[in-house]
């Protein structure tokens, strides 16, 4: 299933409000959405997030109960085995 790491950049450098609707609300991700793992910076104001969706509009319609309180990055991913794996089947070609 497809990976994505997801930075959430808190608007205003302010994870009060993220963590306030967390606790009311808890994590709101639709059906299908899976949360795996979290890091956030000491600063308190960007989250690391690793998702799993077969279906990358779920992230979408996460995203967008939070888009009033933080900005995001979305980048799909693969474990390093995988590229490790890719790299060896020859899948991926050196660059020049």
């Amino acid at each position: 299933m497809p990976l994505y790491l997801v930075i959430e950049h808190f608007k205003g450098r302010d994870a009060v409000p993220v963590y306030q609707r967390f606790r009311e609300r808890g994590r709101l991700a639709p059906e299908g959405l899976r949360y795996i793992s979290s890091w956030v910076t000491e600063q308190m104001d960007r989250c690391y997030q690793l998702m799993e969706a077969e279906d990358r509009t779920l992230l979408d319609r996460w995203m967008a109960n939070w888009s009033d309180l933080v900005e995001f990055e979305v980048h799909p991913v693969i474990s390093s085995q995988e590229a490790v794996e890719k790299m060896l089947s020859g899948v991926i070609e050196p660059r020049a």
